[in-house]
């Protein structure tokens, strides 16, 4: 059962600190975009999976996106509908799970779809086409499922002119936190390509990366994007399926120092989590996290200031070299049992999370609109030994 606090100083730490009056915040922004524009948003869990918050979500939103067996049942099971699932490659083991959790099913591949599309029309599935519109604005490669030599999606050029049998929809994705302008210049691509097919399908799933919740975001163009697709297509159910966006800026994680070390002129502050297991994204992409309270030092200029007794590199308590980041510039010197609170570490991370090392993993932690602290996981030594019994 969780464990209910009314003050957040009983709270462990390291923990994961989700805010639901921040959740709904974005949850409310998109059902107006969806009230607005007649299109469907659905949960990415490949962002954000923390089931014990669903109840929240199903207030504004209907369904949930998958790609994997397990990710299948959590919408199932936990959200409580069926997934829009989509894999590179499903596995004939697995592929009757799929079906059993899913609506909606999308091949990567016309192989794909040659090998399962039979037990997924048995099980009243359907059955959509993930293409490649060979077009994305997102600049870090490792994000670009449309670069060349990609193994996601189908162009063009490979499609048949007629669909194969059982086929009512495409899948895009080819977005990154990017702007509703993305999203236009990638329907002209879009409808470029594969717009002779449209009159065969019924539904167009436009994948996640639509970032609505940042702010600057222009949600009047979305609107009005999506309003001009619907108006083209109006026998089209149109599909978005983010997970940032229903994340974004909800939550921390909070951490303490340490240590700090100093080495050839540079101070680092070793704190009680890891960027490669709490926080991969930012090695991954990378990126620096903001840490409320201090200032981020990006440039060279900046970073030569390392020398000044407030600026320190942020280093993570694993046994990765590389496992560290910096630099930041705090409003005094840091000591040894200081709180360091990384901002926005709710989406991309808690998913992604790993016990390399043993370290030990945040707790997880909602912040309820009432005030209260519901504690929802605290892991244990079991958690590690168990993931490899």
């Amino acid at each position: 059962m969780p464990i209910i606090h009314h003050s957040s100083s009983a709270l462990p730490c390291p923990a994961y600190i989700f805010e639901e009056d921040k959740l709904r915040r974005n949850l409310s922004l998109i059902r107006y975009i969806m009230d607005e524009t007649g299109v469907e948003f659905i949960l990415a869990f490949k962002a954000f999976a923390l089931w014990k918050t669903f109840p929240v979500f199903r207030q504004y939103i209907a369904h949930t996106t998958a790609s994997s067996p397990y990710e299948a049942r959590l919408a199932y099971e936990e959200f409580g509908s069926k997934a829009h699932t989509y894999s590179p490659a499903y596995e004939k083991d697995t592929f009757a799970e799929i079906v059993r959790c899913s609506s909606h099913i999308t091949f990567n591949s016309l192989s794909q779809y040659e090998r399962f599309h039979g037990e997924a029309l048995q099980g009243g599935v359907s059955l959509g086409l993930r293409i490649n519109p060979e077009y994305s604005e997102i600049e870090t490669e490792i994000y670009n499922p449309c670069a060349p030599g990609s193994r996601f999606g189908i162009m063009a050029g490979d499609l048949p002119t007629t669909l194969p049998d059982g086929i009512e929809g495409f899948h895009c994705h080819c977005h990154c936190e990017s702007s509703a302008l993305a999203l236009v210049h990638t329907l002209e691509h879009l409808e470029a390509k594969f717009s002779s097919w449209f009159g065969q399908i019924k539904w167009l799933n436009l994948g996640g990366g639509h970032l609505v919740s940042r702010e600057g975001y222009d949600v009047d163009l979305l609107i009005a994007t999506l309003k001009s697709l619907k108006a083209r297509y109006p026998h089209l159910h149109i599909i978005l399926e983010p997970g940032s966006a229903f994340a974004w800026q909800t939550g921390t994680l909070t951490s303490r120092v340490v240590d700090i070390v100093s080495n050839s002129g540079i101070k680092t502050a070793i704190v009680n989590v890891s960027f490669t297991c709490h926080m991969p994204d930012c090695l991954e992409m990378p990126y620096h996290p903001t840490i409320i309270g201090a200032t981020t030092l990006t440039d060279g200029a900046e970073a030569g200031r390392e020398t000044s007794p407030c600026v320190y590199r942020i280093g993570g308590n694993s046994c990765l070299s590389g496992d560290f980041m910096g630099y930041w510039a705090f409003p005094r010197p840091l000591a040894v049992g200081d709180e360091i609170v990384f901002d926005d570490m709710i989406h991309y991370t808690t998913v992604k999370t790993n016990m390399f090392n043993g370290i030990h993993h945040p707790a997880l932690v909602f912040h309820r609109s009432d005030g209260s602290y519901e504690v929802l996981r605290q892991y244990t030594y079991a958690d590690y030994r168990d993931r490899m019994d």
